[in-house]
């Protein structure tokens, strides 16, 4: 793509960066195929090459962002399904983060808009706020309904997305030490949503972790890894989470890897690196957390697993629909390591048919955009219950969540069926629900 930025343009690090990403697109169209967005609607702006024309002539005329551009920005998922699908290796994810940077400085919201962004940044990236206001929305949740009748979807969204349960206490700094001979050691990234939400995940990679001679160490300082603001284009509060993250885990010594159950943390994770490239105190530290940084699936593909509960001894193994996140699939290229520990384990796995497409949860996405993420998801659950199975399972809490609100079938973490195959408990969502097949 031809691009006619000025020198001066050019002397400002992002705008380099995104004439670079721009210059390498040639117009061929075949991310469109797979914009979840373009595919539900057929809108040319509302599909990765229509967004970076949008962004090209953003940035190119040093534009403040427009009420359309904003619009159809918005409504990108950052899913990645577009990168993994381009011929010519277009890196649309700086692309569109640096585009919402720019919105972010250079458009104003209104104020309802502002109000709803401002509330997500200062409580989501925060457990003990996270907590909180979960308990206050379990309140109401009943008023769901309503609200949405009213005009207020992004609220009933957040009404309908919380759970009935009590949230739960985020795990404190500490260190898991293995009974036996110690094989390695691990930092585990506890998350700033996990574990308020759904305990269960960390606490299955931790027992499976520990059986397999792995200490597990939580670390002082590490909440959010900053990928919910940095998707809103709050970039210094971003970087100020990233710095946080990388200081905690730095201060660790003889750590084979960052462990992470939440994808969409990884991808971020794993991009410090880049994200942090231009400040010197940070850069290198960074590059090297990114180098740790390690999905609990790609870590355990290294590891001896081997089946030792019922879960693997069912008459009829357990038919397993498998939700590759887009964090993994597309942000990480972590396509095969999950199938392959479950089919190893004993079960029955399914891929859902047109996997590449978003559930719609995005990490913020389905509160900030709950029309369209509606949509993702029941289509989605249309796929994955077409397969009969069991059990969903995927790698990321945001989908969990998401594609759990649209259908009766349990659905859990990777992790925990794999600690349930080699020892652990069974995980507390398929309790009761396995007589079925034993």
């Amino acid at each position: 793509m031809q691009t006619n930025f000025t020198l001066a343009q050019l002397a400002d690090p992002d705008v380099a960066e995104s004439e670079k990403i721009l210059r390498a697109c040639v117009h061929c169209g075949f991310c469109n195929a797979t914009c979840p967005t373009y595919v539900l609607d057929g809108n040319e702006l509302d599909s990765s090459r229509g967004r970076i024309y949008l962004i090209k002539e953003m940035l190119e005329h040093d534009r403040p962002a427009t009420a359309e551009v904003v619009r159809h920005i918005d409504r990108c998922l950052s899913c990645l399904a577009c990168m993994t699908t381009c011929p010519s290796g277009v890196h649309y994810m700086h692309l569109v983060d640096n585009a919402r940077v720019h919105i972010e400085d250079t458009f104003r919201r209104p104020l309802a808009e502002r109000f709803i962004r401002a509330v997500l940044a200062a409580v989501m990236p925060y457990p003990q706020r996270f907590r909180l206001a979960l308990m206050v929305a379990w309140f109401g949740k009943p008023f769901a309904p309503i609200a949405n009748t009213i005009g207020l979807k992004r609220v009933a969204a957040m009404l309908r997305l919380a759970p009935w349960r009590r949230p739960h206490r985020p795990l404190e700094p500490q260190t898991f030490p293995v009974s036996g001979k110690r094989q390695g050691r691990v930092a585990l990234l506890a998350g700033c949503v996990n574990d308020v939400l759904a305990p269960d995940i960390n606490a299955a990679a931790i027992r499976l972790l520990n059986r397999l001679g792995i200490e597990v160490v939580i670390p002082e300082g590490a909440s959010c890894c900053g990928s919910l603001v940095h998707h809103m284009g709050r970039e210094h509060e971003a970087l100020a989470q990233a710095c946080a993250m990388i200081d905690a885990f730095d201060a660790l010594e003889g750590i084979d890897a960052i462990v992470i159950t939440a994808s969409g943390c990884g991808t971020t994770i794993k991009d410090y690196g880049y994200m942090l490239r231009g400040d010197t105190d940070y850069a290198p530290r960074a590059a090297r957390i990114s180098g740790l940084a390690k999905d609990i699936s790609e870590y355990l593909s290294g590891l001896p697993l081997k089946a030792e509960s019922d879960a693997a001894k069912n008459r009829a193994p357990l038919v397993v629909a498998y939700h590759s996140a887009c964090s993994l699939q597309h942000g990480q290229q972590i396509t095969r390591q999950p199938k392959e520990l479950l089919a190893k384990l004993g079960f029955a796995v399914k891929d859902v048919p047109d996997g590449h497409l978003c559930c719609g949860s995005a990490g913020t996405y389905n509160i900030l955009q709950p029309d369209i993420a509606t949509r993702l998801r029941e289509r989605k659950v249309e796929t994955i219950e077409r397969l009969r199975p069991d059990v969903i399972a995927a790698g990321n809490l945001g989908c969990i969540t998401q594609i759990a609100a649209g259908t009766e079938l349990p659905a859990v973490h990777t992790v925990e069926l794999i600690d349930w195959a080699t020892g652990g408990p069974c995980p507390p969502a398929l309790r009761g629900s396995t007589e079925q097949v034993s």
